[in-house]
């Protein structure tokens, strides 16, 4: 009888355990902007702002998903070194690029209004950037990767149905067409060093 008790007891606890520690979609997309507007309001400089962006980015994004998803097919043709040193400068080229972009922003008001689940691996939040005396109203889709659902990890924001994603794989596709791959790592470069 004891046993049966115990045994029932610790399913329990699995079972709530997993649920307690799975994370909702649309309330890590609500939690990551919250966070980042906080930093925007905050009386600080531009670069200071920008670091703590960086930081937060570096916890949500899927940096490693985004830089391989740019390359298109021209990443089965590269070796692991020019892999790595690709990936090295992407990710100061992408932290930068974000952070940048963000602390344009004073104060943004992001509603999140609805998820929906693709298949076990992504989700997509639905999520309106709220108008302001000087920007219109915008809508925003986030793509989440939910493989691990401890950790989702945003790998696309799709901005009034353009995918940021595509649009820089697009743009990657057309620099290693003209000059290859080490001439987007220089681009990359020069704009992480700016």
């Amino acid at each position: 009888m004891n046993r049966k008790i115990f045994k029932f007891f610790f399913a329990f606890f699995l079972i709530f355990q997993s649920e307690s520690h799975a994370v909702n979609p649309s309330d890590f997309v609500q939690s990551a902007v919250n966070r980042a507007s906080e930093i925007l309001k905050q009386n600080i400089s531009k670069d200071e702002k920008m670091g703590k962006i960086e930081l937060i980015a570096e916890e949500v994004v899927d940096i490693k998903g985004i830089a391989y998803y740019s390359l298109g097919s021209h990443r089965k043709s590269l070796s692991a070194g020019k892999k790595e040193e690709y990936f090295k400068v992407f990710k100061k080229y992408f932290l930068k690029s974000f952070s940048s972009r963000l602390a344009q922003y004073s104060d943004p008001k992001i509603k999140v209004e609805s998820q929906k689940k693709l298949n076990d691996k992504y989700t997509i939040v639905s999520s309106t950037l709220l108008a302001t005396e000087k920007t219109p109203e915008v809508k925003l889709d986030w793509r989440i990767v939910t493989k691990n659902t401890d950790k989702p990890l945003i790998i696309d924001v799709v901005i009034e149905g353009v995918s940021l994603a595509r649009v820089q794989r697009e743009e990657f596709n057309s620099i290693i067409q003209n000059s290859n791959i080490d001439g987007l790592i220089k681009n990359l470069n020069e704009f992480a060093d700016k």
